[in-house]
């Protein structure tokens, strides 16, 4: 039982922190669905997966063209992405969470960075 109550405790914590976190972004956002039309319309889209690589091999796959890398190590690998510095990065995760974390980070360092809201869940759900 206190194991539970535990696990309750920190997981009202972090629902918490990702709502204040949210609301201080200054990240634009766009729906899955609003990506998807713009990958069909053929305008060139730059969309950073920042999921761990064997996450791509799963049930929820990965966006064809996409970058990958983890927010764990984008830190430490953001000049891969200085090509694409004048253009906006769609930034996409599982559910949403760390690529709002992962696209303050593109802002701090000059990038234009915009949340895909769900990540690949919603994408995903979102049909093709």
């Amino acid at each position: 039982m206190l194991k539970f109550k535990m696990m309750l405790l920190l997981a009202v914590s972090l629902a918490a922190c990702s709502f204040a976190y949210a609301a201080d972004s200054a990240a634009s956002s766009i729906s899955a669905a609003e990506l998807k039309k713009e990958i069909k319309s053929g305008h060139s889209v730059v969309i950073l997966d920042v999921r761990m690589p064997e996450e791509l091999n799963g049930a929820l796959g990965k966006i064809d063209g996409s970058i990958n890398i983890p927010l764990q190590q984008l830190q430490s690998r953001l000049n891969e992405l200085n090509k694409y510095k004048d253009k906006k990065i769609y930034v996409i995760s599982r559910s949403g969470i760390p690529s709002k974390l992962a696209a303050e980070m593109l802002e701090k360092h000059g990038f234009t960075a915009v949340v895909v809201t769900g990540g690949m869940m919603a994408y995903r759900q979102s049909g093709e």
